[in-house]
């Protein structure tokens, strides 16, 4: 299986998940570089997943589905006008082989959810490389238990979020915590990624347990204040 960033407007990664011939696209905030990305693999588009119900994730579905009309759409029921299988907590449905699991991680919208597939996590804006999601719900408990979930995968669970902000989470983190080693070695690594125009994604659950302050906060309360203060960056 591969799994390939498609770039979208300045930040945003569609992620194609390709076995041979068929392809499963993530969170299509556009159409275009999904489109020809599919013709010049010469890919099947079976389905695409949705996290939640932001423009910058499922602005391209339909046009996407104009010219891939068998192509099936799951997302939450937030999704519901865009999707034909409307999934949550507990389902599951297979693709490209596999068996795909859904999570409700909710916080960024009341529906958002994410996808674990084998070893691949598509946690849309759920969950970033050293960072979270705005909570626009303003429902932060949500969200932390979302973070406490997402920690309760196995470490060597890959991570692939819907946006490249590791690097502007990084220094949050660093101006937050200018003494942790592992904090500004990161910053380091991801720095040169992205002078060289380099995907920093995906990340790993284990590397983000080490990186991640949002991941180690131990209380809600911890959790407001280290928002509030990265809104606030």
């Amino acid at each position: 299986m591969i799994i390939h960033p498609i770039k979208a407007f300045s930040d945003n990664y569609i992620w194609c998940i390709q076995e041979e011939i068929e392809a499963v696209v993530v969170d299509p905030g556009e159409a275009k570089g999904v489109l020809d990305y599919l013709e010049e693999k010469q890919l099947r588009l079976v389905a695409i997943l949705l996290t939640h119900k932001h423009e910058d994730h499922t602005g391209g579905v339909q046009e996407i589905i104009a010219r891939h009309p068998e192509s099936q759409v799951y997302g939450p029921k937030e999704t519901e006008a865009l999707a034909n299988h409307v999934v949550e907590e507990g389902n599951s449905f297979n693709l490209l082989g596999q068996t795909l699991q859904v999570f409700e991680t909710g916080g960024h919208t009341h529906g958002h959810i994410s996808f674990l597939m084998g070893d691949a996590l598509f946690c849309g804006d759920a969950l970033f490389s050293a960072g979270c999601g705005r909570v626009f719900t303003g429902d932060y408990e949500a969200q932390y238990e979302t973070l406490r979930k997402f920690k309760r995968l196995d470490d060597d669970i890959n991570i692939y979020p819907g946006h490249e902000y590791t690097e502007i989470n990084l220094r949050f983190a660093y101006d937050m915590r200018p003494n942790n080693k592992k904090v500004s070695k990161a910053l380091e690594e991801v720095r040169e990624l992205r002078t060289k125009g380099q995907p920093t994604l995906p990340t790993t659950i284990g590397r983000e347990e080490e990186i991640n302050l949002f991941l180690q906060v131990e209380t809600l309360e911890d959790f407001i204040e280290l928002r509030n203060a990265r809104d606030d960056f």
